[in-house]
């Protein structure tokens, strides 16, 4: 078991660099990835400090019209990244649908770690999908795999300096939240 528990933390993260090697190669070194990165930063930069100065309370007509306008465009910067990323992250979710059902086949039905609680039953599906016996602590690869590639991704992506901003990420706005109505 403890075998199997270290080649999936080892292949989750080999085919997080992967991803990130193609996103890197696709994306992340393109001309317009860059300028659309530094205008989202540095209008975030802009609505912070006008939000900091104008404080809740003295939010007035103007001011607050500016730090409106300032959120629009953040907002829209966000949009247009995502879409430049879209292109490659289908290509990436194919490739990984692909390996994810050969190393289903190989694990399938295998304990491959124990976990030390019992996980709330929305996630007990998934932390014991093809394993035989009622013990919920029991750990199925996709489970490990998924929590792996998750944490290993984005610190691999605030080492590498591609991780959006803080407030960006706030104010969503992107492809796959968009903005609500008013």
């Amino acid at each position: 078991m403890f075998d199997d528990t270290i080649l999936i933390v080892i292949i989750s993260m080999m085919t997080t660099l992967g991803a990130e090697g193609i996103m890197y190669a696709t994306v992340y070194r393109t001309d317009k990835y860059k300028r659309l990165k530094s205008s989202l930063d540095k209008q975030s930069k802009q609505l912070e400090k006008k939000k900091d100065a104008a404080g809740d309370l003295t939010r007035q007509g103007g001011q607050r019209k500016k730090i409106e306008n300032l959120e629009e465009k953040v907002k829209t910067y966000n949009r247009e990244l995502s879409m430049v990323k879209m292109k490659s992250m289908v290509a990436i979710s194919f490739t990984f649908m692909s390996l994810m059902g050969m190393f289903n086949a190989l694990f399938d039905g295998h304990v491959v770690a124990k976990l030390p609680f019992t996980p709330i039953a929305w996630f007990q599906g998934l932390s014991h999908r093809n394993l035989m016996g009622t013990d919920m602590t029991d750990c199925s690869f996709i489970f490990l795999y998924i929590v792996c590639c998750m944490a290993f991704r984005q610190n691999l992506q605030k080492f590498l300096g591609v991780a959006p901003s803080r407030a960006a990420s706030k104010l969503g706005g992107g492809f796959f939240n968009p903005t609500p109505p008013k």
